[in-house]
């Protein structure tokens, strides 16, 4: 059996409001739906910009005067 949904309460600006009921009606979803989608995409999305962050870890940094020096070296800006 599924764990039965939390309820929350939150507080929307009027114009995402109404194009969320748009787009429930145009989908055949609920708001509830769609808002749950968006929640887990952006939570999905921050968990793979901490695992990039993971990733590079180790790299050394990069002053922002050497970086620029570089772009200027490579004819870049």
């Amino acid at each position: 059996m599924a764990t039965p949904a939390k309820r929350a309460t939150i507080y929307l600006d009027p114009v995402i409001h109404k194009a969320l009921k748009l787009k429930a009606v145009e989908t055949s979803r609920s708001v509830s739906d769609l808002v749950n989608e968006a929640v887990r995409e952006a939570l999905a999305e921050d968990a793979e910009d901490l695992a990039a962050f993971e990733d590079r870890a180790s790299e050394p940094l990069l002053s922002y005067d050497a970086m620029v020096k570089r772009l200027k070296k490579d004819g870049r800006i």
